[in-house]
């Protein structure tokens, strides 16, 4: 007896069906445009991440220009009471007359400074004194007092309190004498 053959064929799916894709068809090629937009957009995210992290934590320099001074109002001048003192001997005594105006950074800075003035004129004092003529006479000597009044004048009066913040020293008159 012969047996019929069997048909092996799959019924052809419904209009509109999703086809079956058997092992031996073609797999459709994935767009590499996708993975490489989707690479850079990461990059650009951790980079745009780590560049925040940067300013707003890491970098203390962004910190101290926005603190510095406000940008919003004029400048803040305190002039001090002028000086008069001698410099260290270089085998003649020299004499140091100055007046000095701090610039600061803001009402507050002002306010501490007139609190702690004796303080603060005492460490101004201490620093001259300790100089010798021929250190403060040139500009490059200048300078470097104008560096080191600023260092000592942001030091903070108390422990507890917050340091002032001059921004800069002028010299409103300064005579060697």
């Amino acid at each position: 007896m012969a047996t019929k053959p069997q048909n092996t064929a799959k019924p052809a799916p419904p209009k509109g069906a999703p086809e079956e894709v058997g092992d031996d068809a073609p797999k459709p090629k994935k767009s590499k445009k996708k993975i490489i937009f989707l690479l850079i957009f990461f990059l650009l995210l951790a980079g745009g991440g780590g560049g925040a992290w940067w300013y707003f934590m890491g970098n203390d320099d962004a910190k101290d220009a926005t603190k510095k001074v406000d940008k919003a109002g004029p400048p803040i001048f305190l002039s001090l009471e002028q000086f008069t003192l001698n410099l260290q001997p270089e085998g003649v005594e020299h004499y140091l007359q100055v007046s000095i105006t701090l610039q600061v950074a803001s009402k507050d800075d002002v306010e501490q400074i007139k609190l702690y003035m004796p303080q603060i004129r005492s460490r101004i004092l201490l620093l001259l004194t300790s100089k010798k003529a021929s250190e403060i006479g040139t500009l490059e000597g200048k300078k470097k007092l104008v560096e080191e009044i600023k260092a000592q004048v942001n030091l903070p009066v108390t422990p507890q309190d917050k340091p002032q913040t001059v921004v800069n020293v002028f010299f409103t008159s300064f005579v060697i004498q």
